[in-house]
């Protein structure tokens, strides 16, 4: 969708993301939101880029896991459209796993998986993906969309592309050594 040229006053957005965990309580408990602000590359310039519930904002402060949620959805990240800086292309947003590979825990368990955007200012809903959770197997990260900037402006894009190899098969993939 494209966002600032459908909303020209838009400056914000909140990427919301809700699942339900299935049958098993422990993976709700265990599931992070993430967003990776990558180059016109792909990559990360930095660790800095990555935000999650261990660096809750990103360095330039355009992007931040917010705390207090805004409606029902699990998990929350803001993007101040207008302070991303001119070297970020991207905003990538992945659902993961946050636990050993032991535990046996998979995104296929989930009984449902979404995206969606709202508008910072009222909380509208822009976008919202169909159910991501039903194309899940044995996936621990997934990337759920894509905020991208186009001829001036931002877009957004759900992708829905799962990895077995957790949050640091997905971070190494767009240049983050984890």
């Amino acid at each position: 969708m494209a966002l600032t040229r459908e909303i020209p006053s838009l400056t914000g957005v909140v990427l919301g993301i809700r699942w339900g965990p299935g049958s098993d309580p422990a993976l709700h408990d265990n599931l992070v939101a993430a967003a990776m602000l990558c180059g016109s590359d792909g990559n990360v310039r930095s660790d800095q880029d990555l935000v999650f519930f261990n660096q809750v904002v990103s360095q330039d402060a355009s992007v931040a896991r917010l705390t207090e949620l805004l409606g029902d959805d699990d998990e929350q990240i803001e993007v101040d459209l207008a302070s991303v800086p001119a070297d970020i292309d991207r905003i990538v947003a992945v659902l993961y796993i946050n636990e050993g590979s032991a535990s046996k825990r998979a995104l296929g368990q989930l009984q449902s998986c979404v995206i969606r955007v709202l508008n910072l200012a009222d909380n509208v809903e822009l976008v919202r993906s169909e159910d991501l959770a039903q194309a899940l197997n044995a996936e621990t990260s997934v990337i759920l969309g894509q905020l991208y900037r186009h001829q001036g402006g931002w877009k957004f894009k759900v992708v829905g592309q799962g990895s077995s190899a957790g949050l640091r098969g997905i971070a190494q993939a767009h240049g983050l050594k984890l």
